[in-house]
């Protein structure tokens, strides 16, 4: 599945480039307007993300340019979207859009959804951390080739969790991303799912063999460390 990202910040486009590309995506990233109507153009990709505020052409300008010769799903990254904006995008043939700033996986999510809505297929290779796989498209997740039977909750955590596996995932970005909760809400919920999970997984906080909590951080899924 090939994905444009049109984004002028280098910052940004390195991190979210990385993500798409650790989710199975092939990536290509620029950082102008005008590289971006060339991309679209010759290589043809299957969704364009585009950032409107970029340095040489309007993003809105662009995004008319590119429906005028190219029908791929256009997802809009944008600082602001007020109610007047987001309809004019939309009306210019945007299918989605995000509004900045937003996590790596959010975005990440959003593109799944466009693509589902326009009917192509998304990355079907499963994730895998150790013995544990997470196919995201059939949503099934076994271990050591035995399916676990997980709630749909369990399963979008352990989902989020191993798009990031290996780096500690902090609570509140799962309260926004899995739950869809504000930051300072209660996150009992996630202690009491995590426990769940990691019961299914043959394991406790006490002996944890792939969910590691960090204290005052947040929480890390790993592959369970060799011993002996």
């Amino acid at each position: 599945m090939k994905l444009l990202l049109v984004e002028d910040d280098p910052n940004v486009r390195r991190l979210l480039t990385d993500y798409l590309r650790s989710s199975k995506y092939d990536v290509r990233s620029v950082a102008t307007g005008s590289a971006g109507l060339s991309e679209t153009v010759s290589w043809r990709p299957d969704l364009i993300v585009l950032d409107l505020g970029l340095p040489d052409l309007d993003g809105e300008s662009l995004l008319r340019m590119i429906r005028a010769i190219y029908s791929a799903p256009v997802l809009i990254v944008t600082a602001h979207a007020d109610e007047e904006t987001t309809i004019r995008l939309l009306h210019a043939g945007a299918d989605d859009y995000l509004i900045k700033p937003f996590s790596p996986p959010h975005l990440g999510a959003r593109v799944e959804a466009v693509l589902r809505r326009a009917g192509m297929s998304t990355p079907s290779a499963p994730l895998a951390v150790g013995a544990l796989e997470v196919d995201l498209a059939s949503r099934v997740a076994s271990l050591a080739g035995e399916p676990l039977s997980l709630s749909r909750k369990e399963f979008d955590l352990l989902a989020h969790l191993a798009r990031r596996a290996g780096q500690v995932v902090s609570r509140r970005e799962l309260l926004r991303e899995v739950w869809h909760l504000p930051s300072g809400d209660d996150d009992q919920t996630i202690d009491v799912h995590l426990s769940w999970l990691r019961r299914k997984l043959g394991e406790t906080a006490q002996a944890p063999r792939y969910l590691h909590t960090v204290r005052g951080v947040g929480i890390k899924l790993e592959p369970p460390q060799a011993t002996g």
